[in-house]
């Protein structure tokens, strides 16, 4: 049966089922990428207050290295260079910050494209199948209400598969877009803590 809707559906519905085979590649890939790089904020900074207030610099380091998450990135990089004055500080934070978020981004452009595109390529499939079935009609005499049940039921596969593809696929941008948005909010109170704790840290003469 699936085979036989496979062919019914021409060319168009393989591309269609092509788009759907990438959109879900796209939605495991940033899963398994949000999940290796979110940290616990509160967590990190606790530690890394501790340490900067005990101006233990060589712990302060080894926190922020100890795992590979885009928050521990973004600290290592202002651990790294904290002996510039708060503004440089924060302007180096806040590339690290544009550099964090592209990488939280990647493929959602290309998720949101496929969501757009599937329904249009379902409703091309749909109006190619239709010009298809009344190219074929007998001229003249009366159309066969059968054939034209068949025919049209055939030319809707497209239309069906996709909607069936848009719809998780805009669901799934949308999540993941609420992910990436909460990870720059996070990020950016980070950089606030880490910018305060400069500013503190210099009125103690460290």
């Amino acid at each position: 049966m699936a085979l036989t809707l496979v062919r019914s559906g021409g060319p168009v519905l393989w591309v269609i089922g092509a788009l759907s085979i990438v959109a879900f590649a796209v939605v495991v890939e940033r899963l398994l990428f949000f999940r290796k790089n979110r940290a616990d904020a509160a967590k990190l900074e606790l530690e890394l207050c501790q340490a900067l207030h005990d101006r233990d610099r060589e712990r302060a380091s080894s926190i922020v290295h100890g795992d590979d998450s885009s928050l521990h990135r973004l600290c290592a990089a202002a651990i790294n260079h904290w002996g510039v004055d708060k503004e440089a500080l924060r302007e180096l934070m806040d590339q690290q910050v544009r550099r964090e978020l592209f990488r939280w981004q990647k493929g959602l452009g290309l998720l949101a494209t496929i969501a757009r595109v599937a329904p249009l390529l379902g409703l091309l499939g749909t109006v190619l199948g239709m010009i298809d079935i009344f190219r074929v009609l007998p001229e003249g005499g009366r159309a066969d209400m059968a054939f034209l049940a068949a025919g049209i039921w055939k030319a809707l596969i497209t239309t069906v598969a996709g909607l069936a593809v848009a719809v998780p696929a805009i669901l799934a941008h949308s999540y993941l877009l609420h992910r990436v948005d909460d990870e720059e909010e996070t990020l950016l109170r980070t950089t606030d803590f880490l910018v305060r704790e400069k500013l503190l840290g210099s009125r103690d003469g460290s």
